[in-house]
């Protein structure tokens, strides 16, 4: 049986005194896109933090790639591609200066890669990204995180902030990237539209617990919609039906 792409087992994160994460199970299948909904302040950054290594655990392990996070963070790290809520580059890089930056840090031909993907996301890549559209700096963020043809991609909220037709930009490229390569994507969002369009399987975060939701069989019934997934957010971290593939658009 292959080994999970992302596996999480009893973990526990908090700040201080006070738990984000409780006793958390998660498991993300190699070549999957796993959604974490949750409200604003639910624990979803937090996990994908620990998935990085950026934070601590008190209790518990986690897994990318097979390897075990908190012993080879370094490692894990030059397999996953990152994308945060908000561009997070200083605001007098441009996209190009932001690859060249990160092809000293990793193999491959990172910044023709990274400057192929910018013209196809149509971001101009010598513009500085204080003076970028909020879509057009996230999409310069996304085509970083792909530009080393990462594994595994965590994707932290990427809609945050976006008017209607800048979050369209960015999911529609969030979509090409899922379907151009075999990689595993764990994207945390308070989105239903956006969990119904590109979720293979739910993990729903509440009270600082995730219950993981099985994709159903791609001929299930009934079809998810974003009233059964709010239906869901509003019981918490309870089991919950599955997401046929037939969802997906």
């Amino acid at each position: 049986m292959n080994e999970p792409a992302i596996r999480i087992d009893s973990l526990t994160v908090g700040y201080g005194r006070r738990a984000v994460l409780r006793d958390v199970d998660l498991e993300v299948p190699a070549g999957t896109t796993t959604v974490l909904l949750g409200r604003n302040g639910a624990g979803k950054t937090t996990l994908l933090k620990a998935c990085l290594g950026l934070l601590r655990p008190s209790a518990g392990r986690v897994r990318v790639a097979g390897l075990a996070v908190e012993a080879a963070a370094a490692r894990v790290r030059r397999l996953v591609g990152y994308v945060p809520d908000r561009p997070d580059a200083w605001p007098w890089m441009s996209p190009r200066d932001l690859l060249r930056f990160l092809g000293a840090h990793f193999a491959g031909p990172v910044v023709a890669r990274g400057l192929a993907l910018l013209e196809r996301f149509e971001v101009p890549p010598n513009l500085a990204f204080r003076h970028l559209s909020r879509g057009q700096g996230m999409k310069a963020m996304l085509a970083a995180a792909l530009a080393h043809d990462p594994r595994v991609l965590l994707l932290d909220e990427p809609f945050g902030g976006l008017d209607a037709v800048g979050r369209e930009e960015v999911l529609v490229r969030v979509i090409d990237a899922l379907g151009e390569a075999p990689r595993t994507v764990l994207l945390a969002t308070h989105d239903l539209e956006v969990a119904v369009r590109v979720a293979d399987a739910v993990a729903v975060v509440a009270a600082g617990r995730v219950t993981a939701l099985e994709a159903a069989a791609p001929d299930a019934e009934p079809a998810l919609t974003p009233d059964a997934l709010k239906a869901a957010l509003e019981r918490g971290p309870v089991p919950f039906g599955g997401i046929p593939a037939c969802a997906r658009s």
